[in-house]
């Protein structure tokens, strides 16, 4: 592999170890006189929240980081910072949801 695709790859585990937003598009077409054309875009953020095996792995891949090198207190400063992302990561995405219920909410209000 190269080393650019290394780091592509590394790149890639971090984000997926730390979580991150990922974009949902969803397009709709209607077949019309000057052919098709788009008549809705909707763009909606997800979270994805972190990922323990990705973080586990990019901790192995570091031999002076590695978990079997942690000393006890290191190991749990590392528990703790893990279980505070992921605290913020689950306050995010409840943040979320609360506010499309209330979207939810308003637009059936309306109706």
């Amino acid at each position: 592999m190269k080393e650019d695709d290394v780091k592509k790859a590394k790149k890639a585990l971090i984000k997926r170890a730390l979580g991150y937003d990922a974009k949902e598009t969803v397009e709709e077409y209607v077949k019309g006189e000057d052919g098709i054309i788009l008549t809705k875009k909707k763009v909606t953020k997800k979270p994805v929240p972190p990922d323990v095996s990705a973080l586990k792995v990019l901790l192995e891949l570091e031999p002076d980081k590695a978990i079997s090198n942690m000393s006890e207190e290191e190991l749990v400063l590392e528990r703790e910072r893990l279980l505070r992302e992921l605290s913020q990561a689950q306050e995010k995405e409840e943040k979320i949801c609360k506010k499309k219920s209330k979207k939810n909410e308003k637009s059936s209000m309306k109706k």
